[in-house]
C-alpha cells in the first residue's frame, strides 16, 4: 500500500515546526508535548503531528515516560558528556584531515563562513534574548562545523557527524543552558585549521569542543535538581575541591 504523499508532507512540516520550536527554546527542556494541543497550534490533524513526535522521539529530542507523558527530552549530565565525547572524536579527526587536504578554495570558503559567524556573535542582537536570531547563529555555527567535515575528504566521517545529529544535540544543549558563542573563538580556530600542522589542528578543535562542557552540564543539572555533573561527582568522590560553576555571562566576558 502506498503512503499518502500529502500526509507525508504534512508530517514533514509538523516535524520541522516542532523541531524548530525545540531548538529556539520555545519548547524548553521538560515541556509537555500534547499531540492534541500541537495539532491545534499548527492547524493540522492528529496523524501528522503524531508521526512527527515519534520521529523526534527516535532522534532523541523528545521522550515519553510513564506517568509523565511525552515531553522535550531532559538529558542527564552523562548524556551531555557522551555526546561531547562522540563529537570530539569525529571533529578532531575532521580538523586534522581538513588541515591536510582542504583546497585553497575550501579554505577561503571557510574563512568567509568564519567571518560571517564572528559578525553574528558580535552583533547587538547576540546579547539580547532573541530566539530567532539565536536560531540563525546556531544554524550558521552547525553549517561551519559541518563544512569542515565535508572538506576533510572522508565522506563516511561527514555522514557519521550528520546522521548521529551530534551537532544538533550540541545546539539543543546550548539553548537549554542559555549558552552563547563567544566572539573570537572561531576565528582563532580557523587560523590553526588553515595552517600546516594537522596535529595542532586536531588539538585546537578538541579544546574548542570541550570549552563550556562542564558549565552546560551544571546549568542543565541545576534546573532539574541534578546539581552535580559527572565530572563534579568524580572530583567529589575523590575528595577534591570543586570550583564553583560560573554563569554563562561570566564565561562570555572571560573569553570575549
Amino acid at each position: 500500500m502506498r503512503s499518502d504523499p500529502i500526509a507525508g508532507s504534512l508530517s514533514e512540516r509538523a516535524y520541522i515546526l516542532i523541531r524548530h520550536n525545540i531548538l529556539t527554546g520555545e519548547f524548553p527542556l521538560g515541556a509537555p508535548l500534547s499531540r492534541r494541543k500541537l495539532a491545534a497550534r499548527f492547524k493540522m490533524s492528529f496523524l501528522p503531528i503524531s508521526e512527527a513526535v515519534q520521529r523526534l522521539e527516535s532522534e532523541g529530542l523528545v521522550e515519553s515516560r510513564p506517568r509523565v507523558g511525552t515531553r522535550v527530552r531532559v538529558p542527564t549530565p552523562q548524556d551531555i558528556r557522551d555526546c561531547y565525547i562522540v563529537r570530539e572524536a569525529l571533529e578532531t579527526q575532521a580538523a586534522r584531515l581538513f588541515c591536510e587536504k582542504a583546497s585553497s578554495a575550501e579554505r577561503k570558503e571557510l574563512r568567509q563562513m568564519t567571518q560571517r559567524l564572528e559578525e553574528m556573535t558580535q552583533a547587538p542582537e547576540a546579547k539580547a534574548t532573541n530566539p530567532e536570531f539565536q536560531f540563525a547563529v546556531q544554524s550558521t555555527h552547525v553549517a561551519w562545523h559541518m563544512r569542515i567535515a565535508e572538506c576533510a575528504g572522508c565522506q563516511p566521517l561527514s555522514d557519521l557527524l550528520e546522521k548521529n545529529q551530534v551537532l544538533i544535540f550540541n545546539w539543543f544543549f546550548d539553548v537549554a543552558a542559555g549558552f552563547r558563542l563567544a566572539p573570537g573563538r572561531h576565528r582563532a580556530l580557523m587560523e590553526t585549521l588553515a595552517g600546516n600542522d594537522p596535529d595542532a589542528a586536531a588539538l585546537a578543535m578538541g579544546a574548542h569542543i570541550r570549552a563550556g562542557l562542564d558549565e552546560i552540564q551544571t546549568s542543565i543539572g541545576q534546573r532539574f535538581e541534578n546539581r552535580l555533573s559527572s565530572v563534579t561527582r568524580i572530583s567529589a568522590l575523590r575528595g577534591q575541591a570543586v570550583p564553583p560553576a560560573l554563569p554563562w555571562r561570566s564565561r562570555y566576558d572571560t573569553h570575549g
